[in-house]
């Protein structure tokens, strides 16, 4: 007869350095310590900590807070930062991950204004990916809108699935504003979903980054999912906190979004009995 057992997937729980915001980066590893995140993912973006391997490497050394992923600076903000060059800051990214530990590198599509980059992204990821252990896990994006205009920002495509890559980032705010089915890109991503941006959102117009639960995203049952199926990445809280009115609010709805990911990554499958 079959028995209920927890199962906990070897995924580690990491915090976004982008989930403190406007606070340092410097900040998210202290409260990745004091709330028992495994590890973060910076957010390489215009604090100048973000982009300093060294001071990095001192952050976590601190605080006993491995660095598990990084995120290229492929923001609008971040067009600047390592260089304007969009190879250059992949090489850089890579680089960085290597120093510091870290297995992956998130990556967004181009903006379609990059024309050569967006010609070239695909092989060159591929090639990239060919020349280190770091995984280049390339992240589903949205279309851009406004009222009822709707603006296709990225190429190849905002949805990483109609293109080959080795490994994907699903983020589940981004599914929302793009209203398109998560449980339906999980499935098209299959073994080659490597990484997981966590956060909710209800399908408005702006990119919402909620604690997940707070919003209409499958996220509950992505994590249960991959409680089932072996999943070997890391999964990274990566939610909006600029509203909070204290630090003591942001860093209780960090706690929040931690203890949702850990419940229902902590799925009861059934085992024979012996």
């Amino acid at each position: 007869m079959a028995e209920p057992v927890v199962r906990i997937p070897d995924a580690k729980v990491a915090l976004s350095t982008a989930s403190v915001y406007p606070e340092s980066t410097a900040t998210a590893f202290e409260i990745a310590a004091r709330l028992g995140y495994d590890g973060v993912e910076v957010m390489v973006w215009t604090d100048p900590v973000s982009q300093d391997i060294e001071a990095l490497r001192r952050l976590s050394d601190y605080h006993q807070v491995p660095i598990l992923a990084v995120h290229a600076p492929c923001l609008l903000i971040t067009q600047r930062v390592w260089s304007t060059d969009p190879w250059i800051k992949l090489q850089r990214a890579q680089a960085a991950a290597e120093k510091l530990g870290a297995s992956t590198v998130v990556v967004h599509p181009p903006f379609r204004w990059q024309r050569q980059y967006a010609r070239d992204f695909v092989s060159g990821i591929w090639r990239m990916a060919n020349e280190t252990d770091v995984r280049f896990a390339v992240e589903n994006m949205y279309p851009w809108r406004y009222r009822d205009r709707e603006m296709l920002a990225y190429a190849p495509d905002w949805d990483v699935t109609n293109e080959d890559y080795r490994h994907f980032t699903i983020d589940l705010s981004h599914t929302a504003t793009a209203r398109t089915d998560a449980t339906e890109m999980i499935e098209r991503m299959g073994d080659r979903l490597g990484h997981v941006h966590l956060a909710d959102g209800n399908g408005s117009n702006k990119d919402e980054h909620l604690v997940p639960g707070r919003g209409t995203q499958p996220c509950a049952e992505l994590l249960e999912r991959l409680a089932t199926t072996g999943f070997d990445g890391h999964v990274v809280i990566e939610v909006n906190t600029r509203r909070a009115m204290s630090s003591a609010e942001r860093e209780a709805d960090l706690a929040e979004a931690l203890a949702f990911t850990r419940l229902h990554l902590a799925s009861a499958v059934k085992v024979p009995r012996r």
